[in-house]
């Protein structure tokens, strides 16, 4: 981590409302609210919370893929509160940020082979400076653990493991500054998940790329994350050095989290009673 560098990443006060379901009683929803991070040069920063804590809602605001009720995001210090009005725009803001989401198999082109989904996103973005978009995805291919083998298969043909890193590497196609991580390991077996972590440290460390990583798994989040954010019901209630908040938690809700997470002789235990 790049310490005392300009941050990548600026969110101020991010508030996300949505509006009522049409014909549910109530009125609108708010999301996020009130949410502030940074996320530096070289850093993995996590947000952590249950579902519906608003976690995802704000990798989607920063993406453009929700829009920003108020509040400001600003990426390399230009604005994204007021989303994305031209094509160009959008592809621009690809370079630098891009996502990963839980489940890649819905994500990727079915009828595409491996190599030809990596091929077209560097294509797309230009990132093949010395080579042709095949051999540039071949070469990225690679270095994400899958070899010659892999490059004409379609996506049915791989694991959710194999898929995952499909999905990395066409994040990587854009060579971006950012990757936003949505809960990218949560879907696959502790072995795989084992693999894909220590993957993403490889590319940390070779491309000094930064990482957004969205979890409710503070296990994995302990095993990635430099610094950590703690959202509940849309606000942050916590947030530090994730080596810090994990070894001692102050705030109760932070504290439940980590009681339920699974350990030798670990029973369930209702968050109410670990809060109180």
């Amino acid at each position: 981590m790049s310490a005392g560098a300009e941050p990548i990443i600026v969110a101020k006060n991010l508030r996300k409302v949505f509006p009522a379901p049409r014909g549910a009683r109530g009125g609108p929803i708010v999301a996020v609210d009130d949410v502030s991070f940074e996320l530096r040069p070289d850093e993995c920063l996590a947000i952590v919370g249950e579902s519906g804590s608003g976690k995802t809602t704000v990798a989607r605001m920063l993406v453009g893929l929700e829009s920003v009720t108020a509040g400001e995001l600003t990426v390399r210090g230009e604005s994204r509160t007021r989303g994305v009005r031209r094509l160009a725009d959008r592809r621009r803001w690809a370079r630098e940020v891009q996502y990963v989401f839980q489940d890649p198999y819905s994500s990727l082109n079915g009828r595409q082979r491996i190599v030809d989904i990596i091929s077209s996103s560097v294509a797309l973005h230009g990132t093949a400076k010395t080579a042709t978009p095949r051999s540039a995805a071949q070469a990225i291919l690679e270095s994400v653990g899958l070899g010659g083998g892999f490059w004409a298969k379609f996506p049915h043909q791989l694991s959710g493991g194999q898929r995952q890193r499909v999905a990395i590497a066409r994040a990587l196609a854009a060579d971006p500054g950012v990757i936003v991580l949505d809960e990218a390991v949560a879907a696959l077996d502790v072995s795989i998940q084992a693999q894909i972590l220590n993957l993403l440290a490889d590319i940390k460390a070779e491309r000094r790329i930064s990482y957004l990583f969205i979890s409710h798994d503070l296990a994995v989040v302990n095993q990635i994350s430099d610094r950590m954010i703690v959202m509940e019901q849309g606000v942050v209630v916590d947030q530090g050095v994730t080596a810090e908040i994990l070894a001692d938690p102050v705030q109760p809700y932070t504290r439940a989290l980590r009681a339920a997470v699974p350990r030798p002789g670990w029973k369930p235990v209702r968050r109410e009673r670990l809060a109180s």
